[in-house]
């Protein structure tokens, strides 16, 4: 009798474990909705992601942050940048300054799914910290195995090659050059491998990939590319082509009915590059705050999962990431953490049209500041934008200084704040209340200062410009 009830626990256990889904989320650095062919991108093929749309959910009312860092932290925190304090841009293995995102004082979705039983991987891009100085801290971050570009690291000109041979960091190597490689195959070669490795246990992919932001370059598959708008349609094309490399590889191991993959991307389209979308041209948009800054691609596909063929207008934002992943792993929320995220999981599912939101936000632009205690914003208000499905709000020192109505002016043309409309004026009234509740002043960054490194940037006090440490 105990044999058959211990039979019976084991056989429980392995059900709840093979029910945990595996989780994927793809993000593409520097592309905008324009370049999606299913979001209606003119001359571009995605066919993979296209795929991925086609068989599952597509999202019309996304949002990241506007710029790299800014978005990266929201996305593992679930908190915004004015809490969370990366307000700004912050280059952290080429500017250094002691700052560092600091698992001390941070949480991140891959340490609460590690403790639901998931394994967890991460390549491509990181960025937010030097792996000079913490060469294990992405362990710390909850992350098993790794195959990462460095970043550029202050003082090592071999680490800003990210494409053509590589500068790749590695959990069973230390960081070197590897001759005649392309790096985006490195990367996704790497987590290829890692899912054949554990295709028997619930696994946590986060895929920050490389490409396509600058510098443009050929690809393998388009070696002949020259001109600038050549070389960026062949990085999508090869972007679209390591996607459904990974997907097939879920296929291949048996296991894509138990798998969902997020796909996305961190910011707009790098500025001077221009699509065409449904008709309309969009000019490149990163670091903007208009919505080729923000607004992006966000597709969600699991067979038998996620409805297949569906599009929806439920608002979300890169501070869901968190809860979300948490509650389709079955994990628990971090303790003692105030998250501005809400779980999509409901929507996802196909559970529920409208979803969690009534609103979402976009915020941070430009480089960081350095003062005598850190890093900080550049401003103590960062500007920032609220939408609802049709308005949308600029908000300035605290102020909504303009209106708009996306479903008449997706291009921000016409500012309707000093109109008369009643409707211009309760959406107004509706999103300056929400502004409202954020605090008067951004956080900073949360970090323990690490020591002053011989690459660190420091604060030129008399002309307040940043000079790399070694040159002063």
């Amino acid at each position: 009798m105990r044999f058959l009830r211990f039979a019976l626990f084991l056989l429980a256990a392995c059900g709840l474990a093979a029910a945990k889904p595996n989780l994927v989320f793809i993000m593409v650095d520097d592309l905008g909705p324009e370049w999606i062919s299913a979001y209606g991108g003119e001359g571009i093929e995605t066919p993979n992601i296209d795929k991925l749309a086609a068989g599952g959910m597509k999202f019309n009312n996304a949002y990241s942050m506007p710029q790299c860092t800014p978005t990266r932290v929201t996305l593992l925190t679930g908190q915004y940048p004015f809490r969370h304090g990366w307000t700004n841009h912050w280059d952290v293995p080429r500017w250094g300054a002691g700052c560092h995102f600091d698992p001390a004082r941070n949480v991140t979705f891959a340490r609460q799914l590690k403790k639901a039983g998931y394994v967890t991987a991460i390549a491509g891009k990181w960025q937010i910290n030097d792996f000079r100085v913490q060469p294990d801290i992405l362990r710390a971050h909850g992350f098993d195995a790794w195959s990462m570009w460095t970043g550029g690291e202050g003082g090592n000109p071999v680490s800003d090659e990210r494409y053509w041979n590589p500068y790749v960091y590695t959990d069973k190597a230390a960081s070197k050059t590897y001759a005649g490689a392309f790096g985006p195959d490195l990367y996704n070669d790497f987590l290829v491998d890692f899912v054949h490795r554990n295709k028997s246990k619930p696994m946590l992919i986060y895929y920050p990939m490389a490409l396509t932001h600058g510098p443009l370059v050929h690809t393998p598959h388009e070696p002949f590319a020259e001109t600038k708008l050549e070389k960026h349609r062949a990085m999508v094309r090869y972007t679209d082509y390591l996607v459904g490399k990974l997907v097939k590889a879920f296929d291949d191991a048996g296991i894509r009915g138990n798998t969902i993959v997020i796909f996305t991307t961190d910011n707009g389209t790098a500025g001077g590059i221009s699509g065409r979308m449904n008709g309309r041209t969009i000019r490149g948009g990163k670091a903007k705050l208009t919505e080729n800054g923000p607004r992006q691609p966000y597709i969600v596909n699991g067979p038998g999962l996620v409805p297949a063929g569906a599009a929806t207008d439920a608002l979300t934002d890169f501070s869901d990431l968190l809860p979300t992943l948490c509650e389709l792993a079955g994990a628990p929320l971090p303790d003692g953490v105030t998250l501005d995220g809400k779980s999509l999981a409901s929507v996802i599912l196909g559970k529920d049209a409208d979803g969690p939101r009534e609103w979402i936000l976009a915020m941070g632009f430009g480089a960081g500041a350095l003062d005598e205690n850190g890093v900080r914003g550049v401003k103590n208000y960062a500007p920032r934008v609220i939408r609802d499905k049709r308005y949308k709000i600029h908000v300035h020192d605290g102020a909504a200084t303009a209106l708009y109505d996306l479903s008449r002016d997706p291009d921000e043309q016409n500012n309707l704040i000093a109109g008369s409309d009643p409707a211009h004026a309760a959406a107004l009234a509706r999103l300056q209340a929400v502004a409202a509740t954020m605090p008067t002043q951004d956080a900073r960054p949360r970090y323990n200062p690490l020591p002053p490194q011989p690459w660190d940037i420091t604060l030129d006090q008399d002309r307040f410009r940043y000079k790399p440490a070694a040159s002063r």
